[in-house]
């Protein structure tokens, strides 16, 4: 058979009676084509390997690349062999090896023991949004940096998103949620590491995506804008008008306010004795006119909720759409949920609290006054977080508030700027 050309291939024709037609190539030993009889042909390579056996070793489709290109693949492969590599059993072997998808699967049992319910809840929602449409199929011996950062980009770019099942709108991409991803399969592939099954891991060398920090907040003046269309909301969800309420005068996390239970709520200490928040168990100290809306909240027998469903059990989930129908009222442009507990932050800020004090209104992780306290919360916290939900009530109300001496501009800014988004 003389050398493998195009017009050699595009001759070929199927033998009859035979299930594949093989031509071989007269310059390089064991290269040649495969043609079935449906006529779809490939580019193959049969080998030895180091026992002896023989191998064959499909390269690529016909079409796909030119027979010289297949050529030097192949050249390739047998420099592989040479060295006592198999690819034909490392090809077998990557298809029965376990998938991406086959190994969160293994993360969430391995975690479940040992990771907060909430984080590992949001990891199951990232693996099953994002992670396993996109790579969840690709065996994780065969997986690249390459594969990682196209996922990235394609998480970015939205082509993961859809809607939950469940409660709670719908899973969008972006920036942030693309880097925390990548973030998420690093830690996974460190199991599959730590198990032998993969000697590097991939996700390392994936440069992520740098997450944008939140600078968005309401001035005293747009929050006095935003409580006048709360005022006149009268068709709104009285539980989200609340909601947006608390998570001002209180600056907590949305899930904080949404699905926080009647027993977690201090009145007399003047605090919420959270069971579980983003880092851990945590008493957090609110002010007088973030109580005086919470005694002023109906409560229903056997509803836990302080924010409940307005149908079904559960809690309130309608928040987003009802931020933004009052904002778009009032306006107001650029405002999420995650802005409403900005702006507690930046209020608090410009009336001079320290950073510390701010951290631990915000019941960030840091060590100071907060730390020392399990049972009762500290009395200087209370006491700036009664200055600063009244300060911030005012404003909703449309009332004067009481003359506050206001800190330099640059300090406040350098405030917002380190504590808010945490």
């Amino acid at each position: 058979m003389p050398k493998l050309t195009k017009r050699l291939i595009d001759s070929l024709k199927p033998v009859p009676g035979k299930p594949d037609t093989y031509a071989w190539d007269s310059e390089l030993r064991g290269f040649g084509v495969r043609l079935m009889p449906t006529g779809l042909a490939s580019y193959v390579l049969k080998y030895r390997n180091a026992e002896g056996r023989q191998r064959k070793l499909m390269l690529a489709r016909v079409g796909s690349i030119t027979p010289d290109e297949a050529r030097a693949l192949a050249k390739e492969r047998l420099g592989e062999v040479a060295k006592g590599a198999d690819p034909s059993a490392e090809r077998r072997a990557i298809r029965k090896a376990i998938t991406v998808s086959e190994l969160c699967d293994l993360y969430l049992e391995d975690a479940a023991p040992r990771v907060k319910a909430s984080t590992l809840a949001m990891d199951r929602s990232r693996i099953e949004v994002h992670v396993k449409p996109l790579i969840g199929r690709i065996a994780v011996i065969a997986l690249t940096h390459e594969d990682i950062a196209r996922m990235q980009a394609d998480i970015m770019a939205g082509k993961s998103a859809r809607p939950r099942r469940g409660r709670g709108g719908v899973a969008t991409g972006g920036k942030g949620v693309a880097a925390r991803t990548v973030g998420m399969l690093g830690t996974i592939l460190e199991l599959a590491r730590r198990r032998k099954i993969i000697k590097e891991n991939p996700a390392r060398s994936v440069t992520k995506l740098p997450e944008e920090k939140q600078r968005r907040f309401l001035r005293l003046d747009e929050i006095s804008a935003l409580g006048a269309v709360m005022r006149e909301a009268t068709n709104e969800s009285a539980v989200g008008l609340a909601a947006i309420r608390l998570l001002l005068l209180t600056g907590c996390r949305r899930m904080e306010v949404l699905s926080l239970p009647w027993n977690w709520v201090d009145t007399r200490a003047k605090c919420i004795r959270f069971g579980d928040t983003k880092s851990g168990a945590q008493l957090r100290p609110i002010g007088q006119a973030a109580i005086d809306l919470l005694e002023a909240l109906p409560r229903h027998d056997g509803v836990p909720y302080v924010m409940p469903a307005e149908r079904g059990d559960g809690y309130f989930i309608g928040l987003p759409r009802v931020l933004a129908r009052l904002c778009a009222k009032g306006g107001l442009n650029g405002v999420t949920v995650h802005v409403l507990r900005h702006s507690f932050a930046a209020v608090a800020a410009e009336m001079g609290f320290s950073e510390l004090t701010i951290a631990g209104m915000l019941g960030h992780t840091v060590s100071g006054v907060t730390a020392r306290y399990a049972h009762v919360p500290d009395i200087a916290l209370v006491a700036a977080a009664d200055r600063v939900s009244a300060r911030i009530a005012a404003a909703l109300d449309g009332s004067v508030a009481d003359p506050v001496v206001v800190k330099s501009q640059a300090r406040a800014t350098r405030a917002r700027d380190e504590l808010v988004g945490r």
